[in-house]
């Protein structure tokens, strides 16, 4: 596929996308930037938050992982489901009821200003880390397809994409990334229906045979419950993605916007249960996907890609597929990035202005507003240099250990949340931050020693692992009961 297929393949797209952001969101004051005005219908929501839940490492890495981890990835699905169903009705009654804007001013309202800002850096942190890795790594993919071909270097291709962001989320915030979400959903999931398309038409395959491959394929194996050891055992898997679903959506800033954003508690419910059906069939299609695009690697000779990570890029790309599945695929790959990185910088924005500033309660509105645009500026600078540093000081194993650590931060978010629903105890906050700080390395701690002594591996589930230690430190902390009276 010639660069400049894929070069104008970009081009149409960031024009449709700069105009439907300009279009929705010109008019936008803070509360459009913030929560959308909470105008939200619940049906543009579902869609918008299908293209949210999936980052261009979701497009690239799931369909390659079934060659090591078969249809696993189902089983945390199911934790998914289950996730969801908790944020739609025990997390999204609590925060419609208190009409908070930012999650973390229920910790202020729970516990403190203390708590509160603790909550908001523990956010901060693991959002820019994780959202600059997950663009660091799609803009290495668009320097091997487009970049390298016209030796522009790598620093101005990060460059670009940040700027690119920054402007398409400028006008409008939540309030343009319901609309251009929505288009993003849709050109994902049509990417994967016409790459799967035309790969059955290539290995001149009907929709029955089809799925009769992916049934007798070895990598289609869902439940996996003969090994409690195994990080795809199923209850582990089950528990961790539960786990990851309640802290990395239900108490995340940056997805929860798109879910606040709705006019009313029903309709926000009504979209977080759709929202967990779709899930389960887009993610069960990138697998059948993969099935898919293995297949295909044997029925036309080519060399096995050295990572699962290569696998659709290589095939769709430079496989001997019509072209219009490497212009889908690109189409794909940055939709969910754009997704991604637009909902990040937008949710970075809003914590830091309501949460560290408390920009709302010290600000009138027109200076509020400036207030946010300069940070929304300085954010897109800080990620830009994060994904800078990755490129520059990064190796494979010291970035997957920097984007575990970014993920540990979810729980003492998650312990905070849940000893606060969970009891009525007043807390000494000055030692929050401490609770926080000691959480996650007592799971690191906890997770080194069972693989070390006993040789059992904590996967998904040591979020739950972590936020226990957290909830265990708020109960070493509460005030006696003469204080709290």
């Amino acid at each position: 596929m010639s660069p400049y297929v894929v070069l104008i393949t970009l081009a149409v797209y960031l024009l449709a996308l700069f105009l439907i952001a300009y279009l929705s969101g010109r008019r936008a004051d803070n509360a459009g930037f913030f929560i959308g005005n909470r105008r939200t219908t619940w049906y543009m929501a579902t869609l918008a938050m299908i293209g949210a839940a999936m980052s261009g490492v979701t497009y690239i890495s799931v369909p390659g992982s079934v060659a090591t981890d078969g249809f696993s990835y189902m089983q945390m699905v199911v934790g998914f489901t289950i996730g969801q169903m908790i944020v739609a009705f025990v997390l999204i009654p609590i925060f419609y009821r208190r009409g908070v804007v930012s999650l973390y001013e229920y910790l202020d309202e729970r516990f403190g200003v203390t708590a509160h800002r603790t909550g908001a850096w523990c956010f901060l942190v693991s959002k820019l880390i994780g959202a600059a890795l997950k663009i660091y790594v799609v803009c290495a993919v668009m320097q091997l397809l487009v970049f390298d071909y016209f030796n522009v270097d790598f620093i101005w291709n990060i460059i670009l994409t940040m700027t690119l962001v920054w402007l398409y989320t400028r006008w409008g915030g939540v309030r343009s990334l319901i609309v251009t979400d929505t288009l993003q959903s849709i050109c994902l999931v049509v990417s994967i229906v016409v790459c799967v398309g035309c790969l059955c038409s290539d290995m001149g395959l009907s929709l029955s045979d089809a799925v009769a491959a992916v049934k007798e394929s070895p990598y289609s194996q869902i439940w996996f419950f003969d090994n409690p050891d195994s990080p795809r055992y199923f209850w582990k898997m089950v528990a961790g993605g539960a786990l990851c679903l309640v802290a990395m959506t239900g108490l995340d800033q940056d997805m929860m916007q798109r879910n606040m954003s709705c006019r009313t508690k029903r309709d926000s419910q009504i979209n977080i249960v759709l929202t967990a059906i779709c899930q389960i069939f887009v993610i069960l299609l990138f697998l059948v996907l993969g099935v898919l695009l293995y297949r295909y690697v044997d029925f036309a000779g080519l060399p096995q890609p050295a990572k699962g990570d290569d696998v659709f890029p290589f095939v769709a790309v430079q496989g001997g597929l019509p072209i219009i599945a490497g212009v889908v695929f690109v189409v794909g790959l940055i939709s969910s990035t754009y997704s991604a990185a637009g909902s990040s910088l937008t949710s970075l924005t809003t914590s830091f202005t309501l949460d560290i500033l408390d920009g709302a309660k010290r600000y009138d509105e027109p200076t509020l507003a400036r207030l946010r645009k300069r940070i929304h500026i300085v954010m897109a600078i800080i990620m830009m240099v994060v994904i800078v540093a990755f490129d520059r000081f990064g190796n494979d194993s010291v970035i997957n250990l920097v984007f575990k650590l970014a993920g540990y931060t979810y729980g003492p978010i998650l312990g905070m949340f849940a000893f606060g629903i969970l009891c009525k105890y007043h807390i000494k906050e000055r030692f929050v931050p401490i609770v926080a700080i000691l959480s996650p390395i007592l799971s690191y701690l906890l997770q080194w020693a069972m693989a070390e002594r006993i040789g059992y591996f904590i996967g998904f589930e040591l979020l739950g692992y972590n936020a226990l230690f957290t909830i265990f430190g708020l109960l070493l902390i509460i005030k006696p009961k003469t204080e709290n009276e």
